[in-house]
């Protein structure tokens, strides 16, 4: 008699080929029309499903996990960050948490070079121009923008992501600076020229582009906070495409606004999917939603990643890529 295929709830549309996999492997429960679940589905979920695969915007927080049944005992998040996720409240109550990192390393620092790109060479306000018939052929000084080459770069958090970036932007020729809680490996260092800085607010207020690329945690909570934002150069970008709640973001907004920064490219938001209603209005920011990672490539390796977890499980082996509370 083969064995018991766990119950596994799926809360968003996943790639079909990821889908379809799942549902050979396991007792699996699809959220065909993709509407996001209540915390009342949640919590019903999580009291009759054995796996729970949720999404990034999925808020299992402690009052929801402190509701699950018995059986739970693996959630597999899909996604890399798990702020969404009290895994401390899930470890208690004897669950796994898993997440799928790595996958998405190319493909976020993709999107992080286009706005480094787009923000500064005004490629946004150019299409929008063309739109709206305002072309009337080349002209010396219509849509000046600024060159890369030569402009330092600091980079906020020098993991996967933060790397990749840098390596990209040493080709554009940017001069690579970083902030970590502590130094990279002295080769990687020496291959990107990149410079250590152990103070953050030193390195902001000699950079020409921010790039945010650590994770969202407690203690990076605006971390670039009204106090530190006021440090960088008028003449600065920011890029997020971390988390929305790492940047102040009314501040962000208000110094956009009032010329106390250059522009900025956002893919991230504080209170996603809302948006700040200031920075729409502005002309000197790239809004994009929340795409980084948008490419069926990653999409299906993360659902690869999901699946391993799960299969590992049911065979009764520690699943790979656990997330440990000491980690955060």
């Amino acid at each position: 008699m083969p064995p018991k295929k766990p119950l596994v709830i799926v809360t968003r549309k996943l790639p079909d080929a990821i889908e379809t996999r799942m549902r050979e492997l396991f007792d699996t429960r699809l959220n065909l029309d993709d509407t996001p679940m209540t915390q009342e589905q949640l919590i019903e979920a999580m009291q009759t499903c054995e796996v729970l695969v949720p999404t990034v915007t999925d808020r299992l927080d402690a009052k929801p996990l402190a509701a699950a049944g018995p059986q739970l005992k693996l959630i597999a998040n899909y996604g890399n960050g798990v702020d969404n996720i009290d895994v401390r409240a899930a470890t208690d109550r004897g669950i796994i948490v898993t997440n799928t990192p790595g996958v998405l390393t190319d493909d976020t620092a993709d999107m992080t070079i286009a706005l480094m790109l787009a923000v500064p060479r005004r490629l946004v306000e150019g299409v929008k121009a063309l739109e709206a018939g305002q072309f009337k052929g080349w002209a010396p000084t219509w849509m000046l923008g600024h060159r890369l080459h030569g402009k330092r770069l600091g980079i906020v958090g020098m993991g996967r992501i933060g790397q990749a970036v840098a390596r990209r932007a040493a080709a554009f020729g940017l001069q690579i600076h970083y902030h970590n809680r502590k130094p990279v490996p002295a080769e990687i260092e020496g291959e990107l020229e990149a410079t250590y800085w152990e103070s953050l607010d030193q390195m902001l207020a000699r950079m020409d582009i921010i790039s945010i690329n650590c994770p969202r945690t407690p203690a990076t909570y605006h971390l670039l906070s009204r106090r530190r934002l006021r440090l960088l150069k008028p003449s600065a970008i920011v890029i997020n495409t971390a988390r929305g709640e790492i940047i102040d973001e009314d501040t962000l907004a208000d110094m956009l606004e009032e010329g106390h920064l250059a522009g900025a490219g956002l893919d991230v938001y504080e209170h996603e999917p809302k948006i700040n209603p200031k920075l729409t209005k502005l002309t000197n920011v790239i809004l994009l939603p929340h795409m980084s990672s948008a490419t069926l490539e990653g999409r299906i390796e993360m659902g690869d990643k999901v699946i391993v977890g799960i299969k590992s499980y049911a065979d009764g082996h520690k699943p790979p890529d656990r997330v440990i509370p000491a980690m955060l």
